[in-house]
């Protein structure tokens, strides 16, 4: 069988177990000319398990229009907004506090996104979310860098 050519790589981020062929997926997954309804389908059994997260998703689209696709960890930022019970974070950054997390919340958050950071410890990845934790406003309780 020939090698399957990639011709678009597609990145989103989809609610897990909620793809639907409406917009956002079918407006930016339309004009590549797969099939829709597949799609939903394959994505939103795959990320069933993590319902309520927010996942980003690379899909490869080959030349013969059939697909693949790779969910990622969820984002920092939402993992940080989940443990500490906020909507968004401060709209002034790190000058404008509005939660805090504790240290073993930083270090499961750390080792939810260890795959795809790079990191090649918890400690360097609690140091990268730690910093995303301080731009958001999000305290971390007895936690030194």
């Amino acid at each position: 069988m020939a090698k399957k050519e990639i011709t678009k790589k597609i990145k989103l981020q989809i609610p897990a177990g909620k793809a639907t062929p409406a917009p956002p997926v079918g407006t930016v997954l339309g004009p590549a000319g797969i099939n829709l309804q597949e799609f939903c389908t394959k994505f939103n059994d795959a990320s069933r398990d993590k319902m309520g997260d927010v996942l980003p998703v690379e899909i490869n689209i080959y030349d013969d229009r059939t697909f693949d696709f790779v969910l990622k960890t969820p984002p920092a930022a939402f993992l940080l907004m989940k443990a500490a019970g906020i909507k968004k974070g401060s709209s002034k950054g790190r000058n404008e506090k509005v939660a805090t997390i504790t240290v073993d919340q930083l270090r499961q958050i750390a080792e939810t996104k260890l795959p795809d950071l790079n990191a090649y410890t918890v400690e360097e990845a609690m140091k990268i979310v730690a910093g995303t934790a301080k731009n958001m406003g999000i305290e971390i309780k007895d936690y030194e860098a």
